[in-house]
């Protein structure tokens, strides 16, 4: 069999599991979620050991710290990922809820009411807790789920999702719900992106080169999740307890993700004051800082023990570094702010830190929170809010970026349509 029969036939599969997983209740399908949860559970030794390969492997490529942070599974994280599985069981059924009910001028009563997408395929890269994660909020919302995992975590993937689709058929699923594309051959994304009539919709996970790849060459529609140029932005008015505090939780709480913190902006009026404070926590924790002019000139009088400075370039405007690298630029105020922001930025999470008290600081956050463009926007706390979870929206897909269907932290909801339902009592149309 060639790769584009392996992959054609999978996906078929799964088309044919998503007609009868659209018709199971919403009790069937978080039964087959508790016993996936208890599935990883009892497998997470295996799943530990298949990771610890890929870990291996990954060391020896030379793979960057930030890629081995998300790669990496023990029982903890194994743990994570079951009881997100049962968190999802817990929250109300996405399906059949009635959108809009109304009596046409003919009788006829109309109905909009939510359905599945059917077969969702997510092309993801190093991080394997998505299969679970990707697994569930399918199953959940009534879709069959198409997986492809980068190469860096293939044992990983497959061990999970073998679990989990013997633990969702087990339950009562379709034979067909949760499937892996586990060749390591990327000729195999290529092929999914183009089944047309098969995959209902595709969603990219990962760095912005497979982003813009599937964004670009897909012939199936894509949900675009972003990659995370995120910003946090200090007004003059701005405390520098607070706005240390919430650089080094944006920055430093993990590099890999793509809610963190790459540049920070900080006002002329404030610089002096806020950024010595800000640049001490960029080297307690060993992050490098690639500063302006200005920026440079107060870390150099402030004369920073273990501060590693580099000169800015263009280029560090627009890096998103997943990784303890910082760019750093000292702005006029607001409107140079906003401007950088919506020229640099990737629209997904961007924050204000300054005091709502002040007359100019409750005036600054209005304006940043209503002229900033991207999907989340902060006053006074961390990006590393950006999340599903954070938001009450249960585990996430991904954080789209894209205005369409859906924006910022998509779960549930943002896996369903919705079609209209007509009863009528014999009208027909003149």
């Amino acid at each position: 069999m060639t790769l584009e029969q392996d992959v054609v036939q999978l996906a078929e599969a799964a088309k044919a599991a998503s007609a009868r997983l659209a018709q199971t209740t919403e009790a069937e399908r978080n039964g087959a979620l508790l016993a996936m949860a208890a599935a990883l559970r009892a497998n997470a030794g295996a799943i530990v050991a298949a990771n610890g390969q890929d870990m291996e492997a990954a060391r020896a490529a030379g793979t960057k710290d930030s890629l081995l942070d998300r790669l990496m599974l023990d029982e903890g994280r194994v743990e994570s990922m079951a009881a997100a599985l049962e968190d999802l069981a817990a929250l109300p059924d996405p399906l059949g809820r009635v959108l809009k009910r109304d009596t046409l001028y003919n009788g006829i009563e109309l109905s909009r009411v939510t359905v599945p997408l059917g077969v969702v395929a997510v092309v993801y890269e190093a991080r394997p807790n998505v299969t679970a994660d990707a697994a569930g909020i399918c199953l959940k919302s009534g879709n069959a789920a198409l997986l492809r995992g980068g190469s860096l975590a293939a044992r990983s993937n497959e061990a999970i999702a073998d679990v989990l689709a013997a633990a969702a058929e087990g339950a009562g699923m379709p034979v067909g719900c949760i499937q892996a594309i586990t060749t390591t051959d990327r000729a195999a994304t290529d092929i999914l992106m183009s089944l047309h009539g098969l995959v209902d919709v595709l969603i990219p996970r990962g760095g912005a080169g497979l982003i813009r790849h599937c964004v670009e060459c897909a012939k199936v529609p894509v949900i675009e999740t972003g990659t995370g140029n995120c910003h946090v932005y200090v007004h003059e008015t701005a405390g520098g307890s607070m706005a240390a505090d919430i650089l080094e939780n944006a920055k430093c709480r993990r590099y890999g993700v793509c809610n963190a913190a790459e540049t920070l902006l900080v006002d002329e009026g404030c610089a002096a004051r806020v950024l010595p404070e800000a640049l001490r926590r960029m080297a307690a924790h060993g992050v490098t800082v690639h500063a302006d002019e200005a920026a440079t000139a107060i870390a150099t009088k402030s004369a920073i023990e273990g501060l590693s400075l580099l000169p800015a370039t263009e280029e560090d405007w627009e890096t998103e570094y997943l990784a303890p690298e910082l760019a750093v630029k000292v702005v006029s105020g607001p409107e140079e702010a906003i401007a950088h922001i919506n020229r640099f930025g990737t629209m997904h999470s961007e924050a204000i830190v300054a005091d709502a008290s002040t007359e100019a600081g409750a005036q600054a956050i209005e304006d940043f929170l209503n002229r900033v463009d991207a999907a989340a926007v902060y006053a006074n706390a961390s990006t590393a809010f950006t999340d599903g979870g954070q938001f009450g929206l249960g585990a996430e897909i991904g954080i789209s970026t894209q205005k369409t269907h859906v924006r910022g932290p998509f779960a549930l909801e943002a896996l369903t349509s919705y079609k209209y339902q007509l009863r009528g009592n014999g009208q027909v149309r003149a």
